[in-house]
């Protein structure tokens, strides 16, 4: 799972810059500037000082696999991608220019801040099951042919590592390693280049034990070495994440972020791991629901990103992760949540103090802090391992993702955001955070919460604070002030955090369907009070638009 923002979503606030492109149906360059205009470029840098020079190339052998990755995952989200980056290439007029940069921003021809909209004329509409699919197919038909396989081939179609193609009449499972064989080929030999120079053993083992995965289509063995990093390189590449799927939500996007750690603020996030299992234990939901005994190897890092590319670098970028997806690692190991520390530091500096000035009260906008913003970022991360994963319904033996389907990434991030809150609050009130956490922390992610809504409810992240801010409106723990700013009811905010705690994750026990729709249905929209904070935005950019500096320089050095 991944945190793009603080904390989720609903309609953008710059809808008024598109809404007369939209009726053109492309926008024109000035349009296309000002959309692009909402992500402010941002320069990425790192501090490599400590860094050996051997330490250097594997670096640079990371970037060049990464960009790799980059054109991997643009075929996934489309296969008209390619043919159409090489035709914006050619174009150097000024629409042109213009179209390939948020082209390049948006990775395919769909605005991902407007409903995914088309920007480039001839496209499509944005094709839900991604290039995971047969293109047009009904999603009928597919649940059909997957319920007519053997159990082993239903998991297979159902997994993440396999695309689906037609097979005359019928379909058929190809594996990621055959689908993308030159551009895994490549990236794997890469790796193994990097594995070499590469000094540190657990380093040496996760880019070997990558570049086999890239090969085989087995991802476990690398999984778990990827979990067992214990250095100042902190690469993560592979197919992870499937909010691109967003017919199923069965198939995982490549993405890359090369990364070195940051030892101190490591070390300072360690002791929550400790707080797992209590947490665990004091969740507001049925006691047999709960984990009795949590993954064991639950590890928390924080580092500064040097590089990021495919799923990870598309429209909003990322502030956090929690990996891995796969089920049986996260059973057997837990799963690693990683802080991108200088990518949030550029998101809070240049979208969220800035929309606290506006959404806030004069009064309560001193209470917005980082410290805040990054222990909700961190928490939220920590909260996707926790809850509900592997359960039963109707005595079957299945997982959330499997049984909530498309509705699952939204439920899944508010469920993270939700419970973050909870279990921060669980944490002051036994004494494992400081008290004075507690008067900024809510301020903050309802500051953070209007930050996030901008990135439009058709994404997972924003339909899940939409879901959030809505319910939390409903059982008064924010109130809506006569001059349109929103504030924290300190006597109603607990018990509303709690409350939708406990209904996400029962849905997610339950494998309730039909509940994880209605709920997205009802709370997953943009109501009118917050949209007019929303229309007051337009001015401050929705993210960053990161400037790799620090990699370019690796490159350069080579």
């Amino acid at each position: 799972m991944r945190l793009r923002t603080a904390i989720g979503v609903g309609l953008l606030a710059c809808a008024a810059v598109f809404a007369g492109a939209q009726e053109a149906r492309v926008p024109d360059p000035r349009t296309l500037q000002q959309m692009a205009a909402r992500f402010a470029p941002t320069d990425i840098t790192a501090d490599l000082s400590h860094l050996s020079d051997a330490d250097r190339r594997v670096l640079a052998k990371l970037v060049e696999a990464s960009k790799i990755v980059d054109a991997l995952f643009l075929r996934q989200v489309w296969a008209g991608n390619d043919a159409m980056l090489a035709d914006l290439a050619r174009d150097q007029s000024p629409e042109g220019r213009a179209r390939l940069h948020y082209f390049l921003i948006n990775k395919g021809p769909w605005s991902r801040l407007d409903h995914d909209a088309p920007f480039v004329p001839g496209a499509p509409a944005k094709p839900a099951g991604a290039n995971y699919y047969p293109e047009g197919v009904a999603k009928a038909d597919l649940e059909r042919w997957i319920q007519s396989l053997p159990e082993a081939e239903r998991a297979r179609a159902t997994g993440f590592f396999t695309v689906i193609r037609r097979a005359g009449q019928s379909f058929t499972l190809v594996p990621y390693n055959v689908e993308y064989q030159g551009e895994l080929a490549r990236a794997a030999a890469l790796l193994r280049e990097a594995a070499q120079l590469a000094k540190e053993p657990t380093l040496k083992a996760f880019l070997a034990k990558r570049a086999d995965a890239f090969l085989s289509n087995d991802y476990y063995e690398s999984d778990v070495a990827w979990m067992e990093l214990d250095g100042a390189i902190e690469p993560t590449i592979g197919p992870y994440e499937v909010y691109e799927d967003e017919l199923f939500n069965y198939k995982a996007g490549f993405e890359a972020y090369v990364t070195v750690q940051d030892p101190v603020e490591t070390a300072k996030l360690q002791t929550l791991a400790a707080e797992l299992q209590d947490i665990e234990d004091h969740l507001p939901i049925d006691p047999k629901q709960r984990n009795p005994k949590i993954g064991g190897l639950a590890p928390i890092t924080v580092v500064n990103e040097i590089y990021a590319s495919g799923d990870g670098n598309r429209g909003v970028q990322t502030a956090a992760f929690n990996l891995p997806n796969d089920e049986r690692v996260i059973r057997e190991k837990g799963a690693k949540r990683v802080m991108l520390k200088n990518v949030q530091d550029a998101k809070f500096a240049k979208t969220l103090l800035p929309i606290s000035k506006i959404v806030l009260p004069a009064a309560e906008q001193s209470a917005v802090s980082f410290d805040a913003f990054f222990t909700h970022i961190v928490v939220h991360e920590l909260m996707h391992g926790l809850g509900p994963h592997s359960i039963t319904v109707d005595g079957r033996k299945t997982t959330v993702r499997q049984e909530l389907k498309d509705t699952y990434s939204a439920l899944e991030e508010a469920k993270a955001d939700i419970s973050g809150l909870f279990a921060i609050q669980h944490m002051i009130d036994k004494g494992a955070m400081p008290k004075s956490l507690e008067q900024s922390l809510y301020t903050t992610y309802l500051a953070s919460a209007f930050r996030s809504i901008r990135f439009g409810v058709n994404e997972a992240h924003g339909k899940g604070i939409a879901i959030q801010l809505n319910y939390l409106l409903d059982q008064r723990g924010f109130l809506v002030n006569a001059d349109g700013s929103f504030t924290v009811n300190k006597d109603r905010i607990k018990e509303g955090v709690a409350g939708l705690t406990r209904d996400i994750m029962t849905i997610q026990a339950d494998g309730n369907y039909a509940a994880a729709k209605a709920l997205g249905e009802k709370m997953g929209v943009v109501r009118p009070p917050v949209q007019k904070a929303l229309d007051k935005l337009q001015s401050i950019p929705v993210d960053i638009e990161p400037q790799f500096v620090t990699a370019n320089d690796l490159l350069k050095a080579r």
